[in-house]
């Protein structure tokens, strides 16, 4: 199993491209389900989690083809043959769920294994489904799958309540409402930049949608889309990340491509920390103001509030933090599997429930960690820049979900780290 080491003790200098979202490519993907004609996205970044995206939709009949460097992705859904998303593909990335609202909207019935993806507690897909019966689906739950039908003409347009803001959810009604008969309104939806970047897809194609980025989204179905190229976001999670790298280990990054529009909650809380951001043509530029770093209060919450998935990556800034830092994670639970690793390295945290207490020492110490999830893998990495010797971090395939080429990024920063392969 690879691993990734770590030599803290050395500041940053340079600039950092920042990919195209995962998580925005990832919901994109599946809107080729919804058309016979090709959708081709440019800008998609390269991650295992694209790759068994790719995969899925390959498994209904879906044609995929990376071209050029893999920051292009063709695809065509002419020719579905299945309408079944098997346990063995689905149980790897919860955003498998994804193909369901759209197979449902366009083959008129879907069989869709319940999901898997990363331990950090429920995500139920019970949000999703409300939806879809709002639209007309007769939904039955058994052996592990979803087994959806739409009614006799298709699914048709409703009112669709969420009682909580959910991103999925709400990218798979807005796949679901284009292709439904009549006006399909969602109300308390996600305003995240990864569901305006589905809206534009989506229009781009030929649907009839207003108000994303809003709480409420009106969709006029439509009878057909048709294809589409479309440009991915900016992935606002790995561009705070790589924000919190110079801050962590000292020095100056430029991060190109970067929007301050896309993290405003999270700039602000690394600003009151002791950070300077600066935005320009080519992106944004992060240095610490003066001096050593201020204990911040951190709550997470849906867009346009904090993001839980820069949760723990902050919480590895805090650790060396004058004061007390109070983190309160109010979108998962199990969200602080990173702490007792951050421990290890000699961080200060007590974790009583949704909340952490992080007390600043002055330096972390380099240690054998364990990655848990995805955003703990980077979380640890970050660390690993500001301890005193060496940080070894193990079960990294975690890692390659979500963020591509990271040592290489790093290291073209001035860090001292590495990938050991299992075989070396």
């Amino acid at each position: 199993m690879d691993s990734i080491n770590v030599t803290g003790g050395r500041a940053l200098e340079g600039t950092i491209p920042i990919a195209g979202a995962k998580n925005a490519c990832l919901t994109l993907m599946p809107a080729t389900l919804l058309s016979e004609e090709p959708l081709t996205l440019t800008n998609a970044p390269r991650l295992s989690d694209i790759r068994t995206m790719s995969r899925l939709l390959a498994s209904l009949g879906a044609e995929v083809s990376p071209l050029s460097d893999g920051l292009v992705l063709a695809m065509s859904s002419h020719a579905l043959n299945g309408d079944r998303a098997d346990y063995e593909i689905v149980r790897k990335m919860r955003a498998s769920i994804l193909v369901l609202g759209p197979l449902l909207a366009r083959l008129g019935h879907a069989v869709v294994s319940l999901p898997g993806g990363c331990a950090i507690g429920a995500r139920p897909v019970d949000l999703h489904l409300r939806a879809l019966e709002a639209m007309g689906a007769k939904l039955d739950l058994r052996d592990g799958y979803v087994h959806a039908k739409a009614p006799a003409g298709g699914l048709r347009g409703g009112d669709v309540e969420f009682p909580l803001v959910s991103v999925g959810a709400t990218e798979n009604a807005l796949m679901a409402a284009t292709l439904a008969r009549g006006t399909t309104r969602l109300r308390n939806a996600a305003q995240e930049p990864e569901i305006v970047d589905l809206a534009r897809c989506l229009r781009a194609m030929g649907a009839q949608i207003a108000g994303e980025g809003t709480s409420e989204i009106e969709v006029q179905g439509v009878d057909r889309l048709h294809g589409a190229t479309h440009r991915v976001v900016t992935d606002r999670i790995e561009l705070g990340t790589y924000m919190l790298a110079p801050l962590i280990a000292g020095g100056e990054v430029t991060l190109g491509g970067g929007r301050r529009d896309l993290l405003e909650a999270f700039c602000e809380r690394i600003e009151a920390a002791g950070a300077e951001v600066r935005q320009d043509a080519t992106g944004l530029t992060v240095r610490r103001a003066n001096g050593a770093l201020r204990a911040v209060d951190v709550a997470t919450e849906p867009f346009p509030g904090f993001p839980t998935d820069l949760q723990a990556q902050m919480m590895a800034l805090l650790c060396t933090a004058e004061g007390k830092s109070v983190l309160e994670e109010r979108i998962f639970e199990n969200r602080f599997m990173h702490a007792p690793e951050l421990v290890r390295m000699g961080a200060c945290i007590d974790v009583q429930g949704g909340q952490a207490t992080v007390t600043g020492v002055e330096r972390l110490r380099g240690a054998p960690v364990m990655a848990t999830d995805l955003r703990a893998s980077v979380s640890l990495i970050l660390a690993g820049l500001a301890a005193e010797g060496e940080t070894t971090v193990s079960r990294v395939y975690h890692l390659d979900r979500g963020y591509e080429h990271v040592v290489a990024k790093l290291r073209g920063v001035g860090a001292r780290i590495e990938r050991v392969r299992a075989n070396d």
